[in-house]
C-alpha cells in the first residue's frame, strides 16, 4: 500500500485485497507529512521483517522450526499484518506499467473519481455524526419535555400549597391574636413558602436550560439538512461530471479514428501522387528523345 498526498492536508491508500481505498484529512500541511512520513516508516520496517522472516525460514531445519513454535518466539499480530501488507506492495508496483498505455483522458479520470469519492466519503461521516446527535438529542428533548410536564404539574401544586398556606395565615392573622405558638407557625410557613420559591426558580432555570437544548437541536436538525442538500448536490455534480468524461472519452476516439482515417487518405494520395509524377517524368523523357530524334 503507498501513501499518496491529494492535496495540501488530504491523502489516501489503497488496499487492493479489500478492494477498499482510505483516506485521512488533517489540520495542517506539516501533520500530513509527518504522517506520510512515519507510513513510509512502518512500511520499510514491515518489509524488513518480512525478508528476515523469509531468511530465517531458509536457513532453519525441521528441529529449528519445531522449537520456534514455542510460545516466546510467536509473532505479533501487528507484524504478520505488516508482513501480509508488503506482499502487496511488491505486487502493485507492476500495475502502473499497464495503466501508462492507456488514453490520457483515463489517467485523468482516476484522480477525479478518488477525490469525488472521498468528498462523498467526508460528507456521509459528518451526516451519520449528526444524524447520532440529532438521534441522542431527540431523546434528551422527548425525556425533557416530559420532565417539563411533570415540573409544570408540581409548580402548580406548589403554588396552590403556598396560596394555601397563604389564606392560613391570613386566617391565622385575623382570627387570633399575635401569640407565640401563632408567630412560630408563620414562621414556619414563610420559610416553606421561600423553600418553595427557591424549588420554582430552580424549575424555571431547568426550564430555559431545556428550551436552550431544544434550540441546538432544532440547529443540528438545520446543518443535518444542510449537509444532505450538499450531499445531493455533491452526487448530482459527480453524475454529471462522469457523464461528460465519458463524452470526452468518445469525442477524443472519434478524433482519433479522423485523424488515422485522414492519414491513410494522406498515404493514399501521397502514393498516386508518386506514380503520377513517375508518369509524368517518363513521358518528359520520351518526349525529350522524340525532339532529339526529330
Amino acid at each position: 500500500m503507498t501513501f499518496t498526498k491529494t492535496s495540501q492536508k488530504f491523502g489516501q491508500w489503497a488496499d487492493s485485497r479489500a478492494n477498499t481505498v482510505y483516506g485521512l484529512g488533517f489540520s495542517s500541511e506539516s501533520h500530513l507529512s509527518k504522517f506520510a512520513e512515519k507510513f513510509a516508516e512502518f512500511k520499510e520496517a514491515a518489509r524488513l521483517a518480512k525478508e528476515r522472516s523469509q531468511e530465517k525460514t531458509e536457513l532453519t531445519s525441521t528441529p529449528s522450526q519445531e522449537s520456534a513454535s514455542a510460545p516466546g518466539d510467536l509473532q505479533s499480530p501487528l507484524t504478520s499484518e505488516s508482513i501480509n501488507g508488503t506482499d502487496e506492495d511488491r505486487v502493485t508496483p507492476n500495475t502502473p506499467k499497464h495503466s501508462k498505455a492507456r488514453a490520457e483522458p483515463s489517467q485523468n479520470a482516476l484522480p477525479f473519481s478518488h477525490s469525488s469519492s472521498s468528498i462523498n466519503k467526508h460528507w456521509e461521516a459528518e451526516l451519520a455524526a449528526l444524524k447520532g446527535n440529532n438521534a441522542k438529542l431527540t431523546a434528551a428533548l422527548l425525556e425533557s419535555t416530559a420532565n417539563v410536564k411533570q415540573w409544570k404539574q408540581q409548580l402548580g401544586a406548589y403554588q396552590e400549597e403556598a396560596e394555601r398556606l397563604h389564606k392560613r395565615v391570613t386566617e391565622l392573622e385575623c382570627v387570633s391574636g399575635q401569640t407565640t405558638a401563632i408567630k412560630s407557625q408563620k414562621t414556619e410557613l414563610n420559610r416553606t413558602i421561600e423553600e418553595l420559591e427557591l424549588a420554582l426558580k430552580a424549575k424555571e432555570e431547568e426550564l430555559e436550560r431545556l428550551k436552550a437544548e431544544v434550540e441546538s437541536a432544532n440547529e443540528f436538525r438545520f446543518q443535518k439538512d444542510t449537509l444532505t442538500q450538499k450531499l445531493k448536490e455533491t452526487e448530482s455534480r459527480n453524475q454529471m461530471l462522469e457523464v461528460q468524461l465519458s463524452d470526452l472519452e468518445q469525442r477524443l476516439e472519434s478524433s482519433q479514428l479522423e485523424r488515422e482515417t485522414y492519414r491513410n487518405n494522406l498515404c493514399s494520395l501521397l502514393e498516386l501522387l508518386d506514380s503520377k509524377i513517375f508518369e509524368l517524368t517518363e513521358l518528359r523523357d520520351m518526349l525529350a528523345k522524340l525532339m532529339e530524334g526529330s
